[in-house]
């Protein structure tokens, strides 16, 4: 089973809650179910939550025997509302959505059959660009890891965070096919344990040699000269290089920063907000209190404390050595080069 499956007008979702003990599949039959799916962290990662929530506009596109173009579409947008809400701060949802609604804002001379075809073709046309933005990445990322070297990385962000290989996974992926000799230390990732649930599962998958650490031992081991570089991926990347990703990965960019370990960061060009000058605009998601006073279903924590639990932080700037996308690394001045690749200009 694929990560993301689209069959007879069905998605199919693994249901990334339930791993690594069980493999179970979700069958999304309505944009109210890719909606549900998003919320709950069913499926995550910024590029595949794009793709998901594109084909959820597919999926709202034939719930009706629409009898015009012009119904069909005012359906979708209300979806799109709906989608659009589900997590503020991973900017690929907001990219696809966006891409989406540029597709079907045509003349209205086109019929319901011609426009619901012309949906599902732009969210294909995501789809498939999502794969070869992993693909791409990956090769420009292998670059700056030296052979035999020990990285550290945070949160997910292989296959189950994109349609491909995943951001800074499928950096990490494709050195290990280039034949290089590498050895990943995984965060864990509290407090839904991203990392030791899912990135230990991947890893372990390709077969590429890893070891689980707790967040809190990153600078422990980083002290013991354990780690060669570090590289995240990247939710929703500001104009001057801020960087939003899972909660963390800003202690761990400190930590790099003081113990003189380079700090990359993958991420597609999707990813990267131009319209935002930096991470101070960025939305950050908080959720459900639970998450924090349970470990998965055992409660560690008295039942009513208060929790302050946000899903991202922000990584300044200075604190990145690069950013790795499918146009290329992007070095500093961030400003600048991210403009320059984006626009050209």
């Amino acid at each position: 089973m694929k990560q993301i499956e689209w069959n007879n007008n069905i998605l199919y979702l693994l249901d990334q809650r339930k791993l690594p003990a069980e493999t179970a599949i979700l069958e999304c039959k309505n944009h109210h179910d890719v909606c549900m799916a998003i919320k709950t962290l069913a499926v995550r990662g910024a590029p595949l939550i794009g793709v998901a929530a594109a084909m959820g506009l597919v999926l709202s596109s034939i719930a009706n025997e629409f009898e015009t173009a012009e119904e069909l579409r005012n359906y979708v947008e209300s979806a799109e509302k709906e989608l659009r809400s589900t997590r503020p701060t991973a900017v690929n949802l907001m990219w696809a959505l966006d891409r989406m609604l540029t597709a079907i804002d045509k003349p209205g001379y086109l019929t319901a059959e011609s426009l619901r075809k012309l949906i599902l073709e732009e969210a294909m046309a995501i789809w498939e660009e999502d794969c070869e933005l992993c693909r791409l990445m990956g090769i420009n990322g292998a670059a700056v890891i030296p052979d035999n070297a020990n990285i550290i990385t945070h949160c997910n962000t292989g296959s189950l965070a994109a349609s491909g290989d995943g951001t800074a996974l499928s950096v990490i992926r494709q050195a290990h096919r280039d034949g290089k000799k590498i050895h990943v230390f995984v965060d864990e990732t509290r407090p839904l344990l991203q990392g030791a649930r899912l990135t230990a599962w991947e890893l372990s998958k390709d077969g590429i040699p890893y070891t689980l650490i707790t967040d809190n031992m990153a600078a422990h081991v980083m002290k013991e000269k354990k780690i060669d570089l570090a590289i995240t991926g990247a939710d929703r990347i500001a104009a001057n290089g801020d960087s939003a990703n899972k909660i963390g990965t800003y202690g761990l960019a400190v930590i790099a920063k003081a113990h003189n370990v380079p700090f990359y960061i993958a991420a597609p060009y999707s990813t990267i907000d131009l319209g935002i000058k930096s991470g101070k605009e960025i939305v950050i998601e908080q959720r459900d209190p639970d998450e924090v006073r349970f470990f998965g279903s055992r409660q560690t924590a008295p039942e009513n404390c208060n929790v302050y639990n946000p899903a991202f932080d922000v990584t300044p700037a200075e604190l990145i050595r690069a950013i790795i996308t499918d146009r290329g690394i992007i070095e500093q001045p961030f400003a600048t080069n991210l403009k320059q690749t984006l626009c050209g200009v």
